[in-house]
């Protein structure tokens, strides 16, 4: 059910996007909630199909690890209280049904610090008091969504914002569309078209600092979440700090997200960031609703999609041109957020950078399942993928910037520094034996091993004294534990070693790596 939900959902997508305006208009409630279901469909693809403790862990842990934005992370909650009642239960029958979707509304609404009604929880409360009735699972999931329906026609009266824009809640949208999509499957129902779209909510609203909508995904806490909590309140507002199966999920609206991030990772390990600019991203929707309106033939040639994480590697490809796939080194996104990610975008041909060897099968695949719409240029790291995306022009063929694009990804030298993940020894390509333990510090340049030990700094200019061979460039990423005074300093020490290199350092490095650089 929850993979078919997860379909359902899809071809709605934007249509839960356009609706979206609340608490601030970010305009990817719907994608939020995709890419959250989306995650917890890889976690069932490895769970013991016949165990449901393995399937309800998957749910719950899919849908933490893969929360996206306010609405991706009150979603999670609410699958977690429904994993909770399924855990113990061998089959699924209609009151077990019932009181699943009794404990997601109580998860989802505990989850809140101060819930407002008119929301996503409003309509789990609707769905749940639906859920109460009916013999058969299919009569109770059709009883869930009447009520559902119910309170969601009522969202624009509970919040003046709903009202203003003559829209109901997406959130609550788009979880009555995966009640939906789980009836669906139980009776067979194909997948329906995918509506048009021809307004946005968000024209309704005129365009003002929204600030910086802000998450991370930590392990190994050393703070309770109530601790975490707190901590991160003063920050800004749109508050959720949760927890499942061991790790701390956090989403906040700020205008600090490097002071928020650095503070944070002192308690525990970052496993995942996300900021998003909500100004730009309010432009970005405006411009879609404009788009909808204009010709077939305005279509550009080329369109560009990047694998990417880390929100100031994610800002610059989409300063590019990109559209943005989730992922990399520690979360390879499969083939299927892939071809979504090409179907989005607007353009007669859409070319591909992985940006990581662990995502090139992935992309090559994509680009067969998109027959002829897509090619890939097999860049490996990061940087490479920087250096294509800089040559990328949307109004010249795809076909005539590989060449140039592939040029430009082979000019670009890339230093990435990390911890150690085990205890091993390796010999590099020059016959240099590292002796490493679990969490040393290691450098690699161009995704190969040539260092360890030392400090994350110490690392950066090992690499640079034997990596660098005139280059112009140095670009500078910190990552998520790396505060701005991190970066000045080791600037200092790179200009120090190297003063005719010109460095340029940014913030949201890739999740788990201390430092990200660049040389050209």
């Amino acid at each position: 059910m929850l993979r078919y939900a997860t379909d359902w959902l899809g071809v709605y997508r934007e249509q839960v996007n356009a609706l979206n305006v609340y608490p601030v208009p970010d305009g990817d409630t719907g994608t939020n909630m995709h890419l959250t279901m989306q995650s917890v469909r890889r976690e069932l693809d490895t769970a013991d199909q016949q165990s449901m403790p393995s399937v309800a862990r998957a749910i719950s842990y899919g849908a933490l690890l893969g929360a996206r934005g306010n609405s991706g992370v009150i979603l999670s909650q609410l699958l977690k209280g429904f994993a909770e009642v399924v855990r113990d239960h061998p089959e699924l029958d209609a009151k077990t049904l019932g009181k699943a979707f009794a404990a997601a509304q109580k998860s989802g609404y505990g989850a809140v610090m101060k819930p407002v009604e008119g929301t996503i929880l409003t309509v789990a409360r609707g769905v749940a008091e639906g859920a109460q009735k009916g013999d058969t699972p299919e009569k109770v999931l059709e009883n869930a969504i009447l009520k559902g329906q119910e309170l969601l026609d009522k969202t624009p009266d509970m919040l003046p914002a709903l009202k203003q824009a003559g829209v109901i809640d997406s959130g609550g949208q788009g979880y009555l569309y995966l009640v939906q999509g789980m009836l669906a499957s139980l009776r067979g129902d194909a997948l329906p078209p995918a509506p048009e779209i021809t307004n946005y909510a968000q024209q309704q609203f005129e365009n003002e600092e929204f600030g910086f909508c802000t998450e991370f995904l930590m392990s190994e806490a050393t703070k309770p979440i109530e601790e975490i909590r707190e901590l991160v309140s003063p920050y800004g507002d749109s508050l959720l700090v949760v927890g499942a199966e061991g790790y701390v999920k956090g989403h906040i609206h700020t205008n600090e997200p490097d002071q928020l991030l650095a503070t944070v990772g002192r308690y525990g390990k970052m496993l995942k960031t996300k900021v998003e600019d909500m100004s730009e991203q309010h432009t970005e929707i405006l411009g879609m609703a404009g788009a909808a309106a204009r010709a077939e033939e305005e279509v550009p040639p080329s369109g560009l999609v990047a694998v990417a994480n880390g929100y100031g590697l994610v800002k610059m490809f989409r300063s590019l041109g990109a559209r943005i796939v989730s992922g990399g080194q520690t979360a390879n996104p499969s083939v299927q957020d892939i071809v979504d990610a090409v179907r989005s975008v607007s353009a007669d041909k859409v070319i591909i950078l992985p940006n990581n060897k662990n995502v090139l099968m992935a992309a090559e695949k994509a680009m067969e399942l998109m027959e002829g719409r897509a090619v890939v240029i097999p860049t490996k790291t990061l940087g490479q993928g920087m250096g294509a995306a800089l040559a990328f022009q949307p109004d010249v063929p795809a076909e005539e910037l590989v060449e140039s694009m592939t040029e430009m990804a082979h000019n670009v030298t890339t230093f990435e520094v990390t911890r150690a993940s085990r205890t091993t020894n390796i010999t590099t390509k020059d016959g240099v034996t590292l002796d490493i333990k679990e969490g040393d510090v290691i450098g690699l340049k161009d995704d190969e091993l040539v260092q360890a030990g030392g400090t994350p700094e110490d690392s950066v200019l090992e690499m640079l004294n034997k990596g660098f061979e005139g280059q112009e460039i140095a670009t500078v990423f910190g990552g998520p534990q790396k505060t701005e005074a991190d970066l000045e300093a080791l600037v200092e020490r790179i200009k120090k070693d190297f003063p005719m290199l010109e460095v340029e350092i940014h913030a949201g490095g890739p999740d788990l790596y201390d430092y990200l650089l660049t040389l050209e």
